[in-house]
C-alpha cells in the first residue's frame, strides 16, 4: 500500500496535493500532480480497513482512527489521536462543504481549515485528513485538499479491535453516521512478532 508522495502546504493553514493513480499489479500508486479530474466512483482500498459511505454526492472513503505515531497523539484514555479520511465530491458541476464533525466518544476538531476558512470540496475534488491515499480510484486524477482533524479526550471505547460511531455533516449532502475502526498501528505489529516467535520455538 502507498501513501502521497507528496503533500506541499501553501499558506499556513492549506496543503493541497493531487494524486496520479498508476495501475501496478492490481494496485494503483498515488504521485503528486498538478490538476485534474475524478471519476463519479472510488473504491476503498482495506489498507488499515477504514470504513466507507456515501451520502448524496459525497464519498467518505477510508474513515480511521490514526494509529498514533508521535509523542503528540495517545491511544489512553483522555489522549488525542487524528481522524483519516477522504470525502469526494463526485457531482461535476456543485460545491460541498464539511460543515462539522462529532462523536461521542471524543471532542472532534477541525485543526487545519482551507486558507478560506472553510472546508469547502469543490466539484469533482476531494477533502483528505489523516492518510487519504489509502484510496483506490477509478480515475487517474485526484486533486485533494489535506487537513487535520484531532480527536481529543478519547474515552475508553477508542482502541484497536473497537469501532465508534462519527458523524459527518455536509451542507448540501446532509449528515451521515459512520462506524470508524481504530487503526492497530505498533499494537498488531508486537502481536505479529510474538505469533512468529511463539511458532518459531516449536
Amino acid at each position: 500500500m502507498t501513501a502521497i508522495d507528496a503533500a506541499t502546504p501553501l499558506g499556513r493553514h492549506r496543503r493541497t496535493a493531487a494524486a496520479l493513480a498508476l495501475l501496478a499489479g492490481g494496485a494503483f500508486a498515488l504521485t503528486a500532480c498538478g490538476a485534474g479530474q475524478i471519476s463519479q466512483t472510488a473504491t476503498q482500498v482495506a489498507a488499515v480497513n477504514g470504513n466507507s459511505v456515501d451520502v448524496g454526492d459525497i464519498q467518505l472513503r477510508n474513515v480511521h482512527v490514526v494509529y498514533p505515531d508521535t509523542q503528540e497523539y495517545s491511544i489512553e484514555p483522555g489522549g488525542t489521536v487524528e481522524l483519516g479520511f477522504t470525502a469526494i465530491n463526485s457531482n461535476p458541476s456543485v460545491a460541498d462543504e464539511l460543515t462539522g464533525i462529532s462523536s461521542p466518544e471524543a471532542q472532534v476538531t477541525i485543526v487545519d481549515e482551507a486558507e478560506s476558512g472553510s472546508n469547502e470540496i469543490a466539484p469533482l475534488t476531494a477533502l483528505g485528513a489523516g492518510s487519504p491515499a489509502d484510496v483506490q480510484l477509478d480515475d487517474p486524477l485526484l486533486p485533494i485538499q489535506l487537513i487535520k482533524v484531532e480527536m481529543a479526550d478519547i474515552s475508553e471505547n477508542v482502541r484497536p479491535g473497537l469501532t465508534l460511531p462519527v458523524t459527518f455533516e455536509f451542507a448540501n449532502a446532509g449528515e451521515v453516521v459512520v462506524n470508524v475502526p481504530v487503526d492497530a498501528g505498533h499494537e498488531l505489529e508486537r502481536s505479529e512478532e510474538a505469533v512468529s516467535e511463539h511458532s518459531g520455538g516449536h
